[in-house]
């Protein structure tokens, strides 16, 4: 623990109110947050200090990068802000991966961390100030949607208003933000009205391309809808839906968009990696694409069959024409546009309901019939029977999480988590923090590798008595990567790891454990009665299984 030198004077004056800090805490109550996620250090514990009833609660984590990933998974879960709160240097430094994935996602989190006393720096220089960097916030440029630096109270606060307001903008992403430790402490002014509402930072589309692509949908006979993380971050799934309806057109939904349309029959709910999908998408007239940038993962590297014409629609310019050049674009919000679509095209007959029946059992006809892929689907239906559509469903890196992260059920909107855009391995554990936090029940996918990233959570999770159930799909190592070295035909090396004793280290932290082997009637049991019981349960089963198609290893066999 520092002294209150190191803290340029300010440590243990007891101030609480009115200080930056303070009216950061406020702001973020004023935004509708119940709940933040930080880690004390000697440079930012003004915000435990000026903490008060009212203001948000600060879930204390047991590392720094959990106060980024439980942020994420909470704005995922609900839509809205989350809020991570880190110390200097070292803690910094620590959210960085997270904060990477935050962005590959576009999850709307500000982090706040502190910096080292505006007394004690000099700029340009390195003096070997407790905790001091080059430049800190330099870490976090290449990733971030905007840096903030406010050197003063006074721009302190303003700069939080202005940072929150940047996270939440189509399209969203995170932000960072640093603040000396002394500034933390200073009075300052209310924070200035946040600018929040969703109608300010739409992006229009012109009307006159909205109608050019009425008139190409109306005109093509078989359209595919491609919808991407866009129409989730927009709240466009009713009119997506009825868009579907109206032109009788199957909905390929991506990673970040998986849940978007629930049960619905116009959802193929498979991925396109399937062959039968990839005959689907090729066979078309037309894509209409909202709200993605065709990632290399949903696309096998951009070498996935395309029909002959594609429309999109996109409110960032620099997504229309990233990875495949459109016939027609339309710059805009997904809901509004998709709305303005509705007012133009007609219905049409409804035909593709049987045909695209006949695709799904299809495909789950011959994953049941490989030998390769039959303990992958009896996993998916031991989870599926398992779960509610309350439940939230948070997946890792890890096959099992490939599985269901790309196969599993997702009867909802943003009941489903899958960290596919920057590839984080060890995301599910601490990313299931934020929506369990809030009360959500959550079931957390993840292999024995993964699991002991951030194992040091499963004491949040019990200090906190959090409703979430943890799976751990214990192959005895990274099944995927080994799986990478014997396809390659490499030697198994690396990649073998030793397993926990389970119920001991469940027993460490007042967790009960679950511990079965294969994927059946076992594991939907034990699953059941853990996320029955609201708390914080881990379940453990021996079990390796082959990956799917959604990998590169198999995209093109």
């Amino acid at each position: 623990m520092g002294t209150s030198a190191e803290n340029g004077g300010t440590g243990g004056t007891g101030r609480t109110g009115g200080t930056v800090a303070r009216r950061y805490l406020e702001a973020f109550g004023g935004l509708g947050l119940t709940r933040v996620f930080g880690l004390p250090g000697v440079h930012n514990l003004a915000f435990w200090r000026d903490w008060a009833p009212g203001l948000p609660e600060i879930v204390g984590v047991r590392h720094e990068q959990t106060t980024v990933y439980a942020a994420d998974g909470l704005a995922r879960a609900t839509g809205g802000l989350g809020v991570a709160l880190v110390t200097t240097g070292p803690g910094a430094a620590n959210a960085v991966g997270a904060f990477g994935e935050a962005a590959a996602c576009g999850s709307p989190v500000v982090l706040v961390a502190s910096e080292i006393p505006s007394t004690l720096a000099r700029p340009g220089e390195v003096r070997g100030v407790l905790h001091e960097s080059r430049d800190q916030a330099g870490l976090f440029e290449p990733l971030a949607k905007a840096v903030f630096r406010p050197r003063t109270a006074e721009a302190a606060v303003e700069a939080l208003s202005e940072a929150i307001g940047v996270a939440l903008a189509w399209p969203r992403g995170p932000v960072y933000l640093d603040v000396p430790t002394d500034v933390l402490s200073r009075p300052a002014p209310p924070p200035v009205p946040l600018p929040v509402s969703r109608e300010r930072v739409r992006v229009r589309a012109d009307t006159a391309d909205v109608e050019r692509l009425a008139r190409l949908l109306a005109d093509r006979d078989r359209v595919v809808i491609w919808a991407g993380g866009g129409v989730l971050q927009s709240g466009a799934e009713l009119e997506l839906a009825r868009l579907a309806e109206r032109l009788d057109a199957p909905v390929i939904t991506t990673y970040a968009a998986r849940g978007v349309l629930g049960d619905h029959p116009c959802a193929v709910g498979l991925p396109p990696h399937e062959p039968e999908v990839a005959e689907l998408i090729a066979g078309a007239d037309l894509m209409l694409a909202v709200g993605t940038g065709f990632d290399g993962m949903m696309t096998r590297n951009w070498r996935m069959p395309m029909p002959a014409e594609l429309a999109v629609i996109n409110c960032a310019a620099e997504e229309l024409a990233k990875n495949y050049r459109p016939d027609l674009s339309v710059l805009g919000d997904a809901r509004d546009t998709l709305a303005a679509l509705l007012d133009r095209i007609p219905g049409r007959e409804q035909r593709s309901a049987q045909s695209l029946r006949a695709v799904r059992e299809a495909v789950w006809a011959r994953l049941g019939a490989d030998a390769r892929t039959t303990a992958a689907v009896a996993f998916l239906r031991s989870v599926e029977a398992a779960i509610t559509d309350d439940t939230v469903v948070v997946c890792d890196m890890a096959v099992p999480g490939y599985w269901y992260g790309g196969y599993g059920r997702a009867g909802r909107p943003r009941g489903l988590q899958y960290p596919v855009g920057w590839g984080t391995l060890g995301y599910a554990l601490p990313a299931s923090v934020g929506p369990a936090a809030a009360g959500h029940p959550v079931l957390t996918v993840c292999g024995d590798g993964g699991f002991l990233f951030a194992a040091g959570e499963l004491a949040t999770l019990a200090q906190y008595r959090m409703p979430a159930t943890v799976l751990v799909v214990d192959d005895g190592g990274y099944g995927m990567l080994r799986y990478d070295q014997e396809v390659a035909g490499d030697p198994i090396r690396g990649v073998e790891l030793n397993s926990p004793a389970w119920p001991a280290l469940g027993g460490a932290f007042d967790i009960e454990v679950s511990e079965v082997d294969g994927v059946g009637t076992e594991l939907e049991k034990a699953l059941r009665e853990a996320l029955g019981s609201g708390q914080p349960r881990l379940v453990v089963t021996h079990a390796a299984l082959s990956p799917p198609r959604t990998t590169s290893p198999r995209w093109f066999e």
